[in-house]
């Protein structure tokens, strides 16, 4: 893709940052749009941005600003062949403390970023939704069929974004196509009240796990190298005629597995046992069980997960083991 420039809003962040380093890689000429790195207040300062723990920050375009900053994203758009909007907040307990928060970044954002896409005329759009988008869904596993049932502020926030980027789409004539990812899990993570970093980080410092659920929860896992492959597909797909403007894609690693399930692995890969601390039930503003169908995907581009659940959670331990600088 030489002489293709790429956008990746939420580029700091952990999927963003290897996305940004798979782009580069194969070619293109990279911009990122981020807020600055927040600053640790554990360590006294700056916490390390996903580019620069990839080695590829000096390699990229930087844009830091915010994305409710119109006129920035837009600046940030410009000259861009392709865009990638992953950047949003994330977090379901911030989501459930904080919905204005969320709602203004997770929709305003999105919508700015969209609004600069339609008028620069880009050449393609991926858009990150979610599998939380579909909520609590009457079976199992989500198709990109189902209605979208978000209940809870980031599902909710979510359901809103990936209604408006269709919307983009399908009314408005952009080349966009929305993707609903399953929990992406890899080295990098730096948000450790997600389970698989913070079950990590635990297993290095040989303590139990603190845990939000009872272990019951089931959720669908994806590894960062094959999120990044799914969303490097659909670009492709949506480049060339083969994906329509409009259409969502799932990607997931075909599988449901229990909180439960994921922390015994962990602990196999560590060589030992760990007793976590279970929390009561599932937490509220979050949905038991989760599974995606991602025969849609596998059927266009011949994409599929590569990345087994236990070959990645062992690579997953081995990055926190080998960079304990990030560990709060």
């Amino acid at each position: 893709m030489s002489g293709e420039r790429a956008l990746v809003t939420g580029g700091h962040g952990f999927v963003g940052s290897h996305l940004a380093a798979a782009l580069l890689a194969a070619g293109w000429a990279v911009r990122v749009l981020d807020r600055p790195s927040p600053r640790r207040t554990d360590l006294g300062g700056p916490r390390p941005s996903g580019l620069e723990l990839l080695g590829v920050g000096g390699e990229v375009e930087l844009h830091e600003a915010d994305l409710l900053a119109a006129e920035e994203v837009s600046a940030a758009v410009h000259g861009c062949d392709a865009v990638f909007h992953l950047a949003a907040q994330t977090i379901v307990g911030i989501a459930s403390r904080s919905p204005r928060e969320t709602y203004e970044v997770n929709v305003g954002g999105s919508w700015n970023v969209f609004e600069a896409c339609r008028e620069q005329e880009v050449g393609t759009v991926v858009f990150a939704s979610s599998d939380k988008a579909y909520g609590s869904a009457p079976e199992l596993p989500y198709r990109e069929d189902f209605p979208l049932r978000g209940t809870y502020p980031y599902d909710a926030s979510k359901a809103a974004a990936d209604t408006i980027a269709r919307g983009y789409a399908l009314a408005g004539g952009l080349p966009l196509a929305v993707t609903r990812f399953a929990n992406v899990y890899g080295g990098g993570d730096l948000n450790f009240t997600r389970l698989i970093p913070e079950t990590a980080r635990a297993l290095c410092e040989g303590r139990a796990p603190q845990m939000r659920s009872d272990g019951s929860p089931k959720r669908d896992f994806l590894h960062v190298e094959d999120a990044v492959a799914a969303y490097l597909a659909i670009e492709a797909a949506l480049r060339c005629g083969d994906a329509a403007p409009g259409e969502a894609f799932n990607a997931g690693g075909d599988a449901p597995h229990s909180v439960r399930e994921v922390v015994e692995e962990m602990a196999r890969a560590a060589g030992g046992e760990v007793v976590p601390s279970w929390g009561p039930g599932v937490p509220a503003g979050e949905i038991a069980d989760q599974c995606l169908d991602s025969t849609k995907l596998r059927g266009l581009t011949g994409w599929g997960p590569r990345v087994s659940l236990p070959e990645g959670l062992a690579r997953t331990l081995g990055w926190y083991r080998d960079h304990p600088e990030v560990l709060p």
